[in-house]
């Protein structure tokens, strides 16, 4: 099966006001739990959105709210609204546009798209410039799409296309605490 042919956009909080009048049919706001609203979802009248808060975290800390998979099947909920919309246009985005926005992008375009994994994840490439997607929950999409660790394997490739691409990020990742998710 293809990946969808729906639109993604994915982008951070600063870059929200960029989009607008650019035809986004559907968003999806993935917020540190702290997080107020962004403001400048107000110039989004009539879209379908979706807001979601965690925070980008990949195991559970104190002081965290860590993703859940009742959080994944929210996004899959939304990827569901997307997917029936032709001609739709979801604009992914997070605190920054790197972690979790990233993911649930992984996620949707996955959703409808079994034996695409890796394709998926490499089209975050050329998607946005840079990332990392949150691992814990690619994990939790995995078990409820039931595709036995193939979205796992998209991400694992990802990684290692974009740590080839860009070595430097790895220090970057060891720096954030995350070395542990670099691609051996």
């Amino acid at each position: 099966m293809p990946l969808p042919d729906h639109r993604v956009t994915i982008c951070g909080i600063p870059e929200l006001p960029e989009h607008v009048g650019k035809g986004v049919t559907h968003i999806l706001s993935i917020i540190d739990t702290d997080e107020p609203r962004p403001a400048a979802l107000d110039a989004y009248p009539g879209v379908d959105h979706e807001l979601i808060s965690f925070d980008d975290v990949v195991a559970e800390y104190p002081g965290y709210e860590a993703c859940s998979i009742a959080h994944i099947e929210t996004v899959l909920a939304f990827g569901e609204r997307v997917h029936a919309t032709p001609g739709g246009h979801a604009l992914i985005h997070c605190h920054a546009g790197i972690s979790r926005s990233q993911a649930a992008a992984a996620i949707l375009m996955c959703q409808h798209a079994p034996g695409q994994e890796e394709a998926a994840f490499l089209r975050l490439l050329t998607l946005r410039k840079h990332g990392w997607p949150n691992t814990r929950m690619v994990e939790f999409a995995d078990q409820l799409l039931k595709r036995d660790g193939a979205l796992m394997r998209g991400l694992l490739v990802y990684r290692k296309a974009l740590i080839a691409a860009k070595p430097q990020l790895s220090d970057v990742i060891r720096n954030i605490g995350r070395g542990h998710e670099l691609p051996v």
